[in-house]
């Protein structure tokens, strides 16, 4: 009797785990839904509640899906783009309504500032080299929901948020190669513990909104200009 060609079954743990990490990174799209339903309501500390939810799910998700080997044991799920479709929720579409509803733009221009960041998004995640293969984002990485919470947090005048909003808009368009904080390969250690730093204080600080301390939220900017110009630095290619 010829013998039968076995192929070893999947570990059900590690399928369960791994399908399992899929269904923490949807769980983006809920967060992204409260968050948006808290804007609604001008509840902006739950929205800062939700958004902070989100963006955690986001930050650890690739790492999960790394440890449990997901496009093995979950081939099924296009991570990738289920990782695409969230990020577009939860950075362009929960900001776009926050930028409507709120008052952080003049009101002559709220909805014109909220298709822009719609219309520029779509473009920037939908190009084929948006994620280099050196791992950077090419172009303004769609950070909608930071730039969000930093002009309601700030309270600067309506229409240098404007400002500040168009000129994002126009750098998706311009080819620089910003870093992948997770990923960086450039002064990894240093840049790890800030954004670590960053994200700790700003989380600590943002929390206790309306009674936030001021100078967490300037002194979370060191980050912002450390990232921006970690990522002018010119770069050779490590693409393999």
């Amino acid at each position: 009797m010829t013998s039968m060609t076995t192929e070893s079954k999947p570990n059900i743990f590690r399928v369960i785990a791994a399908w399992g990490v899929h269904l923490f990174t949807a769980t983006g799209a809920v967060w992204a839904l409260l968050a948006i339903l808290a804007v609604f309501e001008k509840d902006w500390k739950m929205m800062i509640v939700w958004m902070i939810v989100g963006m955690l799910v986001d930050g650890f998700d690739g790492m999960l899906a790394r440890l449990a080997d997901v496009k093995k044991y979950a081939d099924g799920i296009d991570g990738a783009l289920l990782d695409n479709i969230l990020d577009y929720i939860s950075y362009v579409l929960l900001p776009a309504v926050f930028l409507v509803k709120a008052d952080v733009l003049p009101e002559s221009v709220r909805l014109f500032g909220a298709c822009s960041i719609l219309l520029t998004s779509a473009y920037q995640f939908t190009q084929t080299d948006a994620k280099t293969d050196d791992h950077h984002f090419k172009g303004f990485p769609s950070y909608w929901n930071i730039a969000a919470l930093y002009m309601l947090l700030l309270n600067l005048p309506q229409w240098v948020n404007f400002g500040f909003l168009m000129l994002f808009n126009i750098l998706v368009f311009v080819p620089i190669k910003y870093i992948y904080p997770s990923r960086n390969n450039y002064l990894r250690k240093l840049t790890l513990t800030l954004t670590y730093l960053y994200g700790a204080i700003g989380i600590w600080g943002i929390l206790q909104y309306p009674n936030h301390p001021k100078w967490v939220i300037w002194a979370t900017l060191i980050y912002a200009v450390y990232y921006i110009v970690l990522s002018l630095i010119p770069k050779k290619s490590n693409a393999h």
